[in-house]
């Protein structure tokens, strides 16, 4: 009988795990208190979240599931609607739906009297008012943090003296009913500066304050790639992690700067503090044009102004935006467990929580990545279904409580939050994950092998792949493309492909051929007329296994996990 996992929410993480699910063999039942995947349809029973310009800030190619990529009429950045029409689509192509049980609410989630022995949870559900209590093996919690708004009105003296209107930026859809209206936006995160940017076309006056400052990032880079496939070079996060992080400060701030002045622009990150990113296309030039107008941060509230850090004051203020993120919340849960993804718990590999017997409960996707969180989001869904399914093994309780109290200390500085998603990159957070089999192959093996070039695995856009997820991926195989100027436009390199030291259960596939085919959803993947290039001993009943490498310009790590039932020998 397949053990029962219980996936809490339907969204970006929630979808990956009911196929992760499925793909071992489990029975996932998926509970979403919207109506639809796609929150965007759900505006009647007030789950819309979303403001209507909202656009992604990560390139398609970098946010996408590893064996569902985006439609290929689908712009680089997309707005909300083809992202969430996207992840409607990854659900409908899989049949996932079946698996979710709309409208739903979970009232709590507790361990059973024998967890020790079972691992096993009690679920209570309630549909349209009536409740029901079922038993599950595993528990996945993927209900994102993004859901219960964070409002320090405490850290503001004088709040409750204004007078005029105070939002979260959770309740902002649009900027009808700010016309000729003088607006604070506190922070300075990707929200901020996009509402800020879209008040600043029909206010009347736009202020804009922060405490810390930050790096802001346009979507198009060097070349006009796409800044994410320009940052996540492999060659930059081994840079990242040999030099010393005063040395690494001083070259970010001088090739950040190079675009414009963060200093003169009112955004240059205040000493003592953690470097933070903001993207966003037109922040500068708004500033540049005074329609936005930088401020420290704020001292003290009046009845209708802020008195601010730098001893400014911004006059007739009529609304107030906090753009101050997030709190994590699991309500379902009783103590200590309420208390998910904070300071009080260590969650080991961000995943498990350090304080069970049995690792039965997984958390999916609470994770601060710099990029995209969809490929995150996947492997950690792979590897806890896999540890559910006995085929991976976690370190005991007693070991990873002593690991959290080592790590205690570093998260106790000050400049910490509390919520323990820091951001760090996607290569280092997926090289972490011990998901079987590996993401990424060992790299100094690669460089020292005659037989590949080390150049476009440090530089170019690299797209990894296994074709069995059951099995381990001991000898890799790097293949590059031949006409890499037909599969992808950054291409200008060429460089044959070679097919030497294949072992018996490798496949050789001239990656043109499998993305030419894979990218525009086409079945078979692989094209009769495409050249399939076989190792003589291989036997049709062993698992087949690819790893390709596409030159081109720089190296995005995203992990791209093709499905090719349909290659026979």
């Amino acid at each position: 009988m397949a053990r029962r996992v219980a996936v809490i929410g339907a969204g970006v993480s929630g979808l990956s795990s009911i196929k992760c699910c499925l793909d071992e063999g489990l029975e996932p039942i998926c509970f979403e208190r919207s109506n639809y995947v796609s929150p965007q349809e759900s505006s009647e029973d007030g789950m819309n979240r979303i403001y209507r310009s909202l656009v992604t800030n990560t390139c398609k190619e970098m946010s996408c599931y590893s064996d569902f990529p985006f439609q290929e009429d689908y712009p680089n950045f997309m707005n909300q609607e083809k992202f969430w029409n996207y992840l409607q689509e990854f659900a409908e192509h899989f049949d996932l739906l079946k698996y979710i049980r709309f409208r739903t609410t979970v009232c709590s989630i507790t361990k059973r009297p024998d967890f020790s022995e079972t691992g096993q949870w009690d679920v209570v559900t309630e549909t349209e008012g009536k409740q029901e209590r079922a038993v599950f093996d595993a528990v996945m919690v993927c209900t994102g943090h993004y859901l219960n708004p964070r409002l320090p009105l405490e850290s503001f003296p004088g709040i409750h003296k204004f007078k005029g209107q105070i939002l979260h930026s959770q309740e902002y859809r649009g900027p009808e009913g700010f016309q000729g209206k003088r607006v604070l936006v506190i922070g300075l995160g990707n929200t901020a500066g996009d509402v800020a940017v879209e008040l600043s076309r029909t206010a009347a006056q736009v202020l804009l304050s922060t405490r810390t400052g930050a790096w802001v990032l346009c979507r198009s880079s060097d070349g006009g790639y796409p800044f994410n496939m320009v940052i996540t070079r492999r060659c930059i996060n081994f840079i990242a992690q040999v030099l010393p992080s005063c040395v690494l400060n001083r070259i970010q701030e001088r090739q950040l700067n190079k675009r414009f002045n963060h200093e003169n622009y009112g955004l240059s990150i205040t000493k003592g503090k953690k470097s933070k990113f903001v993207v966003n296309d037109e922040l500068p030039t708004c500033i540049l044009c005074g329609t936005i107008t930088m401020k420290t941060s704020v001292k003290e509230f009046t009845e209708t102004s802020a008195l601010f850090e730098d001893g400014t004051v911004g006059e007739n203020i009529d609304i107030v935006i906090f753009a101050t993120g997030y709190t994590f919340s699991f309500p379902f849960f009783e103590e200590p467990f309420k208390s998910l993804c904070t300071k009080k718990i260590f969650l080991y590999k961000r995943v498990f929580p350090s304080n069970l017997e049995r690792a039965t409960l997984a958390v999916i996707g609470f994770i601060g990545l710099k990029g995209s969180i969809l490929a995150a989001t996947e492997l950690q869904a792979r590897w806890a279904t896999r540890v559910f399914k006995g085929l991976c093994q976690i370190p005991p309780s007693q070991k990873l409580m002593a690991e959290a109290t080592k790590k205690e200390q570093l998260i106790k500085r000050p400049h910490v939050s509390k919520y323990c998603q820091r951001p760090s990159s996607n290569k280092s957070r997926i090289q972490t994950l011990p998901a079987t089999p590996p993401a990424t192959p060992d790299q100094a093996t690669v460089i020292s092998h005659q037989d590949t070039c080390w150049h476009p695995l440090l530089w170019s856009p690299c797209f990894q792949s296994d074709l069995d997820t059951a099995a381990g991926l001991s000898n890799s195989t790097l293949l590059f493309c031949s006409k890499p100027s037909d599969c992808f436009p950054f291409h200008s390199q060429k460089l044959p492909c070679s097919s030497a030291s294949l072992q018996s259960n490798q496949l050789a596939l001239c990656p043109h051929c499998l993305l030419s085919s894979h990218f525009t959803h086409t079945a078979p993947v692989t094209p009769a007329s495409s050249p399939v290039h076989k190792h003589a001993n291989h036997s049709p009943s062993e698992p087949l296994h690819l790893l390709f490498l596409l030159p081109g310009m720089f190296s995005p790590p995203d992990i791209y996990r093709l499905s090719l039932s349909n290659i026979t020998s």
